[in-house]
This record gives structure tokens, sequence and C-alpha cells, in this order.
């Protein structure tokens, strides 16, 4: 995090994290829309094979298989998109903003090692 304003000097700075929060709903949703798609085809053939347990067996089965696979998926998109959002924050969008004079810059402003 940057120590101080590189407009008005303040150390008053703050966040705002857009990259972050988005990436991580749209990762979230993903994630979940592919865990239970999975999951779904897994219990539907496990169902079709497994009928030895009844019906009733095979759609709890199913239910708690598509159902666990929906969080499981959804929790991993989320990770995954908030480390991607942190990045954007990070290296793309100007994340930080000053408290004192409303300026906002990213982490690299007034850096000399940029990227050639």
């Amino acid at each position: 995090m940057p120590e101080q304003c590189p407009n008005c000097q303040s150390v008053r700075i703050g966040k705002y994290n857009y990259g972050k929060k988005t990436a991580g709903v749209i990762g979230a949703s993903a994630g979940t829309y592919g865990g239970y798609a999975a999951a779904t085809a897994g219990a539907q053939a496990g169902a079709a094979l497994g009928i030895v347990a009844g019906p009733v067996g095979a759609a709890v089965g199913g239910i708690s298989g598509a159902l666990i696979g929906a969080l499981l998926g959804g929790a991993t998109g989320a990770s995954a998109g908030v480390i991607l959002g942190d990045v954007l924050d990070d290296r793309v969008l100007d994340n930080y903003h000053c408290l004192e004079c409303g300026y906002s810059f990213s982490a690299d402003s007034g850096s000399e090692n940029d990227i050639r």
C-alpha cells in the first residue's frame, strides 16, 4: 500500500477494492453453476447405476451431491475471483484514494519501475 498520496502527500489513504469485489461475485457465480452442473451429471450417472438403494436413496444422494458440488464450486470460484480481483486492483485499477484531497491512484503511481 502506498504510504502517502502522490498529489497532496497525505498519509490518510483508503482502498476501493472494486476488482476484488466484482471478480469475487463473478467467480462465486461461475463456480456455483459449474459445481452444480458437474455434481448433477455425476448424481444422474450414480442414480442410474445405484438403483439398488431404491428410488428414495438415489434421489436423496443425487440432491445432496448436487448441493455439495454447488457449494464447493462456489467457494472455489469465489477464492479464485478474489485473487484475480486483488491483482486487478493493484496492477490495473486506481484502487487507492486519498481521504484528504480525493485523488485516486494506483500502487505504482510515481514509480520508476514501469513495465517496458
